[in-house]
């Protein structure tokens, strides 16, 4: 498979992408760019916050967020708060309401039981755990991150066969909370189960959906408004990452599948 050829027509200015298996990295075609991750982003915040419970810090049944949410609501966007403010749309635990303020809701709970930003966290965390040296958060923790393609590669790695992250961590992110709520898939409409784990999307039966019809139902990850995705599928024990230069639209829409069918092809066991 030729991964330069696979992304020769997409209509951006530039992109990077790497697939990756149980061994690491099996192909990449990276520009040298750093690139915004946009909502990628939630899956850092979402493992450093959960890696913080199993420390002790915090505890997911912690109140947080709007009245009788708490911090499992606030990861698994089943809070009900607004995307971009402390609105209350739903009660929580009743709908799937995708929330950027509901991450960094989550994050400043770490931080006020720590006492240091949450930047600091995420670095000891996740990024120097996983020596992701070009990833910085320079804006919120729900869409922050700027990195090169090799970054996101080593996550997408570790998501797939965790060896430095906590695996009960990755469980928790990439397994369904709150199963059967609906709501908005961002960029895909509403989905009757519209399933996420406390930090990652889970495919399940979505359709229409940004990862391959062939992909598996426990396929994980996120993609991002800047134009950039991760997917660990665990059946196929392959992972696939892309970053670029061009904000989320139609063309994402049509060229991701395409591409994630021929990774799987060209890949899968």
């Amino acid at each position: 498979m030729d991964l330069h050829a696979e992304i020769a027509d997409w209509p951006v200015g530039s992109a990077s992408v790497a697939v990756i298996g149980p061994g690491g990295v099996l192909d990449m075609a990276d520009s040298g760019e750093s690139y915004p991750w946009a909502s990628v982003t939630k899956v850092l915040t979402a493992l450093t916050v959960l890696d913080g419970t199993f420390e002790g810090v915090i505890d997911l049944d912690d109140p947080a967020g709007p009245p009788d949410s708490t911090l499992r609501h606030l990861l698994s966007h089943a809070s009900g708060l607004a995307l971009d403010s402390d609105r209350v749309l739903a009660r929580p635990g009743t709908r799937r309401v995708y929330s950027n303020r509901g991450i960094d809701a989550a994050a400043e709970h770490l931080a006020s039981r720590t006492g240091r930003p949450f930047s600091a966290d995420l670095l000891e965390r996740v990024l120097d755990l996983l020596d992701m040296t070009s990833t910085e958060l320079i804006g919120p923790p729900a869409h922050g991150a700027h990195s090169r393609i090799t970054d996101v590669a080593a996550l997408a790695a570790e998501l797939l066969h965790p060896t430095l992250l906590l695996p009960n961590v990755v469980a928790l992110a990439s397994n369904v909370a709150f199963p059967g709520l609906s709501g908005v898939l961002p960029g895909f409409g509403r989905q009757q189960n519209n399933d996420w784990g406390l930090g990652c999307e889970i495919r399940d039966h979505k359709k229409p959906h940004w990862t391959s019809p062939d992909n598996s139902p426990a396929t994980f990850g996120h993609f991002g408004q800047s134009g950039g995705f991760l997917w660990v599928d665990p059946e196929a024990n392959l992972a696939c990452v892309s970053l670029s230069d061009t904000a989320f639209g139609p063309w994402a829409a049509w060229v991701w599948p395409r591409l994630s069918t021929a990774v799987l092809q060209a890949y899968g066991s």
